[in-house]
């Protein structure tokens, strides 16, 4: 996916839940964040994500979904980029009260790009 000059592309690793109620929303809205959940924290590079799907949410409730998409680069600007362990992984930080801004700064839709399900 090419970002283009005005976009940003972001990777989600989700669960089965949330990638419910993404579909939900006609692939275009992240769901609200639950009570202690204060940061919506999409990452910046395709193999951090696929980190997290394959090692945290398979083991977590047995399936992990990469999901990408595009934000316009006017919005994202407000936020620095997290560097939350090795240097590639990185992660931008976006306060649960602005999700639903970030949501209006979609442009097209999130798109399931990698799963992983735990064997058998």
């Amino acid at each position: 996916m090419n970002a283009g000059p005005d976009c940003v592309v972001l990777y989600r690793p989700t669960g089965p839940k949330e990638l419910a109620l993404v579909r939900d929303s006609g692939w275009r809205r992240w769901p609200p964040r639950l009570p202690d959940q204060p940061i919506f924290y999409p990452v910046t590079n395709e193999d951090y994500a696929i980190q997290i799907a394959r090692d945290w949410n398979v083991p977590a409730s047995g399936s992990g979904y990469v999901t990408r998409f595009r934000v316009r680069a006017d919005f994202m600007q407000r936020y620095p980029r997290q560097t939350v362990g090795g240097r590639e992984h990185t992660e931008w930080w976006i306060p649960a009260e602005e999700l639903e801004q970030l949501n209006d700064a979609i442009v097209g839709t999130i798109e399931v790009i990698h799963e992983f399900h735990r064997a058998g």
